[in-house]
């Protein structure tokens, strides 16, 4: 018998980098999960369909990560299947997920052998601006350069420095935080709503602009070791374009704890979808972040079309 309800795990941007901005990169998914653990994806590109059914508001843990080098993990099912307490997780899975020791792994905190394979690889330092100007300092391993800044749905962004390993990346980004009061963290909630109304691209580029070379000019005068100044911009993925087009687009109006949504993929940046809905033009930004360690059903479903006033020009 085939399983037709899924836990979800989230959007994924797999697959290879943006090289130019005329270039599309990755490959946009809702990552979803059988009982039986086993995993599917249902493609995000322009043009896509997305339909399903929530099964209701609880969310369930998502189990954990056990890491066995730079290059391999397992993803371990939650036993008991229980309810997650800590957002995406069970208290259980919570404790025995090793990715979490990363956080404290520059503190002098333990790590597995595994854990510690994947620490002492390439690591970038980058600053990423969002489409309502906020902007972060933030880390990514070298595989996953490109598409670590794909999934959060960075508008702009640059990388500023490139670490030997795990651990020193860590020390800068805790430095720049320190000294420069850049977070490390902007909300899912204040993306979603910046792209209802996002910033010009001159703006959001000066704004980008500004915090790299504050940040490079710390690091040009820091004492830590192991690391190289570095100025490079990320490109952005060409299906996200459209999303900060001059296109009028709406809040999507229905939650994603329950009920039956379906609709066409216009545009992705990060875990947004600009989404075309049945029987209307307008366009709507959904946040499919609220989807995850919900449980779904795929199937041909469609949202039901809100009334909606267009902007008047």
């Amino acid at each position: 018998m085939t399983d037709t309800r899924y836990l979800v795990h989230g959007v994924f941007w797999d697959g290879p980098p943006a090289a130019t901005a005329a270039d599309d990169g990755g490959a946009p998914a809702l990552r979803l999960q059988s009982p039986s653990g086993d995993f599917r994806e249902l493609s995000l590109r322009p043009g896509a369909r997305l339909g399903f059914r929530v099964a209701g508001p609880a969310k369930s843990c998502l189990g954990h990560l056990v890491v066995h080098s730079s290059a391999r993990r397992d993803h371990i099912l939650c036993k008991a299947a229980a309810p997650a307490a800590r957002g995406r997780q069970c208290e259980r899975c919570f404790v025995l997920d090793e990715s979490r020791l990363i956080h404290d792994f520059h503190r002098g905190g333990r790590v597995t052998p595994g854990l510690r394979d994947y620490l002492m690889q390439e690591h970038w330092l980058y600053v990423a601006t969002f489409a309502g100007g906020a902007t972060k300092v933030g880390t990514a391993s070298g595989p996953r350069k490109w598409n670590r800044l794909a999934e959060q749905g960075a508008t702009m962004a640059r990388y500023v420095a490139r670490a030997d390993d795990g651990r020193v990346v860590r020390v800068l980004e805790d430095l720049v935080t320190a000294e420069l009061a850049l977070t490390q963290q902007v909300r899912s909630s204040a993306k979603t709503e910046a792209l209802l109304q996002p910033l010009a691209a001159g703006d959001l580029d000066a704004i980008s602009s500004s915090h790299a070379g504050d940040v490079r000019y710390l690091l040009a005068r820091t004492a830590v070791g192991g690391f190289t100044v570095v100025d490079e911009s990320w490109v952005r993925p060409a299906q996200a374009d459209a999303v900060y087009g001059p296109a009028a687009r709406h809040a999507y109006p229905h939650p994603l704890d329950g009920g039956e949504h379906g609709f066409t993929v216009a545009a992705i940046s990060g875990a947004n979808v600009l989404a075309r809905l049945d029987g209307t033009d307008s366009l709507f930004v959904v946040n499919l972040a609220h989807l995850t360690a919900r449980t779904i059903e795929p199937g041909d479903f469609a949202s039901a079309v809100p009334a909606v006033q267009e902007a008047l020009f």
